[in-house]
């Protein structure tokens, strides 16, 4: 090959909806913590093993809250999440039937073949619940132990470990090794590493950012679908017979997307000393109106998917059969006054991470990725190719083995010591350009809205369930509207919160009938319970359909549902 290298964005997105019920303050579902435990953890982990390879990361300022929220109730001991608080209850004997019925709901919610099954004695569990399940009646817990709930606690949050922990944690090791009869003092000890790695997460990430190892962005506070809040009809650009909401359009959503923008650029600074230059828009969801949105609002780069790159070039006319033709570079879009540069995933190397390498030996894996870049570079003329994978930086793991501990270690190790790749960040495109290295990005002189999965909105709106609950969201802004101002300041303000969290973008992701029926429940009711949420703090009484399931799922989407490919 020639002195030529390729330069090679990895992008890894963190994201959590806020899991939070703001009236009553506790966690209704577990994954931010544990999602902390296993997968932040270890993704810092492999980089602090590897000083020589370089990344950017997409954290949510919504998940960045909950983080340090997580770290706050660990020094004080007090835990608003109850799996945490039931792990650290000296009396297991006289919990509640509801608090027995959420330890076994919930502590066997893991990819059963990497999680739960090489561990002989969280098996066993499993297996005498499936015995007694059968025979209790009413909710009743009588053949269930206190030990049993015990084990049952330490041998979840085992398992939703990351791999660097069990590596070089003792505490872990020796709890994995003693496998059953775990006693208080145990289970004080599992949550002593808990606590520490929950308050350990931040300052891990901050490290990396300062040493210039890795670059991290911020995206708007909630996740919100920004061009959907702007125009609902922005659905239509890239599938023009979709059915839309009711609703018209969504009230103010103009400025509520530029308070979700505002709100993130100053939170990330707070907590990472720095501005982001640049945001993944919730679900790489894009619109020329979003975009220049970002722009004005002085974000420099932006990111989203291959397929609103093809759509877009479709639009205009222009070649978008060959990939290798106008995927590997950034482009310019301007709104005559402000410009902002946007890259486009590279889908098929995202998705082989996503969803393929998990099935191969990890020396494979890598060398076939390797393999696709540099045919890539061998065939990109007299052009620097920059090739953007991206994609979730917390679900893929817990269907490798190990986490992806082998996987994400030679992957590293390969990427950083190859003679013709270059691992780069967004903002180093961005400093190469200006300093001549680089061409200047290619005017793209529209652009099709859409996502990063498949290219259009069809995940978050366009099909019945979806759309019932955009128009409950523009029923309970409308009413918002009419009535906020008559609130004291402090009581406007928690409205503002729960309206910026109803407007998130996981509540659309998870209706439908392709999604696993337990998923879709936990997501319907807690949306409709936010909902419901933001009518009380307006003093006003929710609305009885509030009470009615929105969607009921029954499906069996890839990977649980909590990934997608970015093509079908």
């Amino acid at each position: 090959m020639s002195d030529k290298k390729l330069l090679l964005n990895l992008y890894w997105h963190m994201h959590q909806p806020d899991y939070r019920d703001l009236v009553s303050g506790e966690y209704v579902l577990p994954w931010t913590y544990l999602h902390a435990l296993k997968d932040y953890s270890d993704m810092a982990y492999h980089l602090e093993q590897n000083s020589a390879a370089r990344v950017s990361f997409n954290f949510v300022p919504i998940l960045v809250e909950q983080l340090q929220d997580y770290a706050d109730q660990s020094r004080t001991g007090q835990w608003r999440d109850p799996l945490l608080r039931l792990l650290a209850s000296p009396d297991l004997d006289n919990i509640t039937d509801a608090e027995c019925q959420l330890i076994v709901d919930s502590c066997f919610k893991a990819h059963h073949e990497k999680m739960l099954s090489p561990f002989p004695h969280y098996q066993r569990l499993l297996k005498l619940y499936e015995q007694v399940a059968p025979i209790m009646q009413n909710g009743q817990f009588h053949y269930l132990s206190a030990q049993y709930k015990a084990d049952l606690l330490v041998w979840y949050h085992l398992a939703w470990t990351g791999e660097g922990l069990r590596r070089k944690h003792k505490t872990v090791q020796a709890l994995m090794q003693k496998g059953l009869l775990f006693t208080l003092k145990d289970r004080q000890a599992l949550l002593g590493v808990i606590s520490e790695t929950l308050q350990g997460i931040l300052p891990r990430y901050q490290a990396l950012l300062a040493k210039g190892q890795i670059e991290m962005s911020t995206t708007p506070y909630y996740h919100p679908i920004l061009p959907l809040l702007i125009d609902l009809k922005s659905t239509r650009d890239a599938m023009p017979e979709a059915p839309l909401p009711q609703s018209p359009s969504y009230p103010d959503g103009h400025t509520r997307a530029i308070a979700h923008v505002e709100a993130a650029q100053h939170y990330h600074e707070k907590i990472f000393g720095q501005k982001a230059t640049g945001m993944w828009p919730a679900e790489g969801a894009v619109s020329h109106a979003a975009l220049s949105l970002l722009a004005e609002q002085g974000v420099a780069w932006a990111a989203t998917g291959q397929g609103v790159l093809a759509n877009s070039l479709r639009k205009l006319g222009l070649a978008h059969e060959q990939a290798q033709d106008y995927l590997y570079q950034p482009y310019k879009i301007t709104n005559g006054q402000q410009d902002i540069v946007c890259f486009f995933r590279d889908d098929h190397l995202s998705d082989k991470i996503g969803f393929e390498y998990s099935k191969q030996y990890a020396s494979e894996a890598v060398h076939d990725f390797i393999q696709s870049l540099e045919h890539i570079l061998a065939h990109s003329g007299d052009d620097t190719p920059v090739v953007s994978v991206i994609l979730d930086g917390e679900n893929a793991w817990e269907y490798y083995p190990y986490n992806g501990y082998y996987f994400l270690q030679e992957f590293y190790q390969a990427l950083a010591s190859h003679a013709d790749i270059q691992m780069t960040t967004f903002s180093d495109i961005l400093a190469m350009q200006k300093a001549q290295q680089l061409s200047e990005p290619k005017l793209l002189h529209d652009i099709c809205a859409g996502s990063w999965v498949y290219g259009t909105f069809s995940t978050w709106i366009g099909e019945p369930a979806k759309n019932r609950a955009w128009d409950l969201l523009c029923e309970a802004k409308r009413q918002y509207d009419q009535h906020v101002h008559e609130l004291s300041a402090s009581a406007k303000e928690k409205c503002q919160q729960q309206l910026a969290l109803c407007e998130g973008s996981d509540w659309f992701w998870w209706f439908g009938d392709y999604n696993n029926a337990q998923s879709v429940q936990s997501f319907d009711q807690l949306y409709r319970r936010n909902l419901s949420n933001l009518y009380q703090l307006l003093g006003l009484t929710p609305p009885a359909h509030l009470s009615q399931p929105i969607s009921l799922g029954g499906g069996d989407a890839e990977n649980a549902g909590t990934m997608r490919r970015g093509q079908s």
